[in-house]
């Protein structure tokens, strides 16, 4: 990179602005249109999705080639949350989400991931990982957070969310706290409409806010806003996203925050299809946010570059909220090192394997039938993978070798498996049946089967049947138990990676003692620990 601009002060208002976006684009390589943002505008950072991902080696090369364009170093940012919520897979060490590490309830644990997963960030040349999610996830009809919160209980979620965020930025990663003031209780999602938190001023202090003060106190860099509607904070119904009084009264003003402020994707149904994104993008400045992320289109990244700068020209944004802006932007860019070419942690690859096979291991959950456990190792073993056939931005699953079917027959079971869609058809259910038919224990690993009412029909199905053992391990949400109450074993994995397979099936198998403590409440099964 040149970096021939050595001061913020020095660009003119155009790149000013620019610094204040974060923009995505389709492809390995960088593309016409990014590079038209970064030249022409001063594009201040890019935002990374498994589009752009395809390894290590890739991603440093491409990342490097980005920075080569800026005149200013680029935030490089990713969504790599760990478990079900990651960007890049190959060439890095995965580790647990989450709602796991809130199950392993270790924080020394939970620190040591991000740092490790940090560095091998960086040392790809991502500086910005979208990452922890301090929602408290205590709705189990949200169909968005989920396991992407450490779970239930505000303390415990500051106290874990805490120790993730100094991991990260000890590594040169700012850590950016999401989604303010709390995304935890919804049940619908923003990237698909515009939710609403109805709860007064006193339960938000105690519970939903309670993390993110604790991410202040500990110096987060970074906090993402949440497109969801808080009355308590906002009677005008406006999003958090552009509320001034969210923004700037809560955030910076009541609870202190002096650091970045990022704005969620603008192109998320909740805002572009309501006051659409150039419009979003001027009341998110206007509010006192400092980084704007346009994800995905070219012309709507460039309307919302456009309208922020006619909204300053024309007086409506003043001059000296843009400075305040930058200057944040810029003191971040110089906390993390951007400007310098000296990695502060170097990657150790042999410890994140462990760090990530410990948390895996603490984090299996047994919730219900622990005494029925270890599975039985005679006859056969039918395991019925629920396969993640959707694609959003949140859900990004492919199609894995390592199942919990694999692991199983590693443990010396005799596996037959059988892979069905979230909803399977009516074929993936009857071929299902008729292996049931010759097998003495049926394990399930479903996925969101709380979310899928097919799913839910073939578990029940398969209970049914008569002297088999049958046990549930559910791979994503842990509410899959509230649909299923009969079956006499439940486990709780909370994702489905490889890392977590194999420590589930060390549990089912005897090999491993269950250690997870539950994290949220399941019905009749209340938290613990």
């Amino acid at each position: 990179m040149t970096n021939k601009a050595a001061d913020w002060t020095q660009l003119d208002l155009k790149r000013k602005i620019g610094q204040l976006f974060l923009c995505g684009f389709d492809g390995y390589e960088p593309t016409e249109g990014i590079v038209k943002l970064i030249e022409e505008y001063g594009l201040g950072g890019i935002v990374y999705f498994r589009r752009n991902l395809k390894d290590a080696r890739q991603v440093a090369a491409l990342s490097a080639s980005l920075q080569s364009r800026a005149e200013v170093p680029l935030f490089t940012s990713v969504d790599q949350e760990g478990g079900m919520v990651v960007r890049l897979e190959e060439g890095v060490t995965v580790m647990p989400g989450n709602m796991a590490v809130g199950a392993a309830a270790d924080a020394e644990l939970a620190y040591e991931g991000a740092k490790w997963a940090g560095a091998e960030l960086r040392e790809i040349g991502v500086n910005v990982n979208f990452a922890p999610c301090l929602d408290v996830n205590n709705n189990p009809r949200n169909p968005v957070i989920g396991v992407r919160s450490y779970g239930e209980d505000p303390q415990a979620v500051a106290v874990l969310g805490e120790a993730q965020i100094r991991g990260y930025q000890e590594s040169g990663v700012a850590a950016v706290a999401k989604h303010f003031p709390g995304h935890g209780d919804t049940a619908s999602d923003s990237h698909y409409e515009l939710p609403v938190v109805p709860h007064g001023r006193d339960r938000l202090d105690a519970v939903e806010l309670l993390p993110f003060r604790a991410a202040i106190a500990v110096g987060v860099d970074a906090i993402m806003t949440a497109h969801v509607v808080f009355p308590a904070y906002e009677p005008d119904k406006v999003p958090a996203t552009l509320s001034r009084r969210i923004l700037t009264g809560l955030l910076r003003e009541q609870l202190g925050y002096e650091g970045v402020i990022v704005t969620d994707c603008l192109e998320m149904n909740a805002v572009s299809e309501t006051i659409g994104v150039a419009r979003g993008a001027v009341e998110a400045v206007k509010g006192g946010a400092d980084l704007i992320l346009v994800s995905h289109r070219l012309e709507r990244q460039i309307a919302a570059l456009e309208a922020v700068y006619e909204a300053v020209l024309t007086g409506e944004i003043p001059a000296s909220r843009i400075d305040d802006a930058v200057r944040r932007v810029w003191e971040l860019k110089e906390k993390r090192g951007l400007f310098a070419d000296a990695l502060p942690v170097a990657p150790n690859r042999e410890r994140a394997g462990e760090v990530s096979r410990g948390l895996s291991e603490k984090a299996v959950t047994v919730v219900k039938g622990g005494e029925r456990l270890p599975l039985k190792r005679d006859g056969q073993t039918l395991v019925v993978w629920a396969e993640a056939r959707r694609g959003t931005e949140v859900i990004e699953v492919i199609r894995q070798a390592w199942t919990l079917g694999a692991a199983l027959a590693a443990e010396g079971y005799a596996v037959t498996e059988k892979r069905v869609g979230l909803d399977p058809t009516p074929e993936e259910s009857d071929d299902v049946l008729a292996a049931a038919a010759s097998a003495d224990t049926i394990v399930f690993a479903a996925y969101d089967a709380a979310f899928c009412a097919r799913q839910v029909q073939l578990i029940r199905a398969l209970g049914d049947l008569e002297g088999k053992t049958v046990a549930l391990v559910a791979t994503r949400t842990p509410y899959d138990l509230l649909e299923t109450t009969a079956v006499p074993v439940y486990l709780c994995t909370y994702e489905n990676k490889p890392t977590m397979m194999t420590a589930a099936a060390g549990v089912l198998s005897g090999r491993l003692a269950a250690q997870g403590r539950q994290p949220v409440t399941i019905g009749e099964f209340p938290r613990k620990g």
